[in-house]
């Protein structure tokens, strides 16, 4: 299981929403790049960087960042946050981006976000399938639609998708262990998928638990910065 660190940005920052709550933002690092060295020198692969600015202006806003980021750590950047347009996602990929990942923009613009699928190929493009009680929420979660998760997930991978990330939005930032149920019932209704669990990883335990279901990967962010997980035992993992 690929174990992928988070970072969250706002104002070029590393930050943490807790249920992607603005007004409950908390600051961990005016410098991502220090951030991103100290999971590339853990011996960390992966990384998830979402533009929490971008997705509120629905617009790409921290691309410089990325860019350092890339720049400068041989670390694979998933991005997403904000990219709602061709001009986007193409700024995306030549600042260093390895994929990126759209969710409010398969809900609002299918046939745009079909074109991205296309274009860049499934290797590139990841679906965002961010849930409320299994309703696919968007615009940074500040809206959850009608569309069942299930039915979300499968009409995509019908059209080629193959990785998506899944967050259970009443999970995100409390510490309070991963939505186990909802990632058992993605994988048994769509197996093919590669299935990223996002939100919730509150211990090393979770991770355990996600990596024993045979999940592709596991986003972890909160519990990396309140220190309820050690880089130590998820550079371990990653490289057992």
């Amino acid at each position: 299981m690929h174990i992928i660190p988070a970072i969250d940005l706002i104002d070029g920052k590393c930050v943490r929403l807790t249920q992607g709550d603005y007004s409950q933002k908390k600051e961990y690092n005016s410098n991502p790049l220090e951030v991103a060295q100290m999971f590339a020198d853990a011996g960390l692969k992966r990384l998830h960087l979402v533009d929490l600015d971008g997705a509120k202006q629905k617009r790409l806003v921290n691309h410089k960042v990325l860019e350092k980021l890339a720049t400068h750590t041989s670390l694979h950047i998933d991005f997403g946050g904000g990219i709602q347009s061709d001009e986007d996602i193409r700024i995306a990929f030549e600042s260093g981006a390895q994929q990126v990942t759209g969710g409010s923009i398969a809900i609002r613009k299918p046939e745009l976000f079909e074109s991205w699928l296309k274009q860049h190929g499934n290797e590139k493009i990841i679906l965002g399938a961010d849930a409320k009680n299994e309703r696919i929420a968007v615009s940074g979660w500040e809206e959850t639609t009608e569309v069942w998760i299930y039915d979300f997930l499968e009409e995509y991978s019908r059209k080629g998708v193959k990785y998506v990330i899944s967050t259970d939005v009443a999970k995100d930032g409390l510490l309070q262990g991963p939505s186990f149920e909802l990632y058992k019932n993605i994988q048994d209704k769509t197996p093919e998928l590669k299935l990223v669990a996002s939100g919730g990883v509150s211990n090393i335990g979770d991770v355990e638990r996600l990596a024993e279901m045979n999940i592709f990967g596991v986003i972890i962010g909160k519990a990396i910065y309140e220190g309820t997980i050690q880089l130590a035992d998820l550079s371990r993992m990653a490289n057992a």
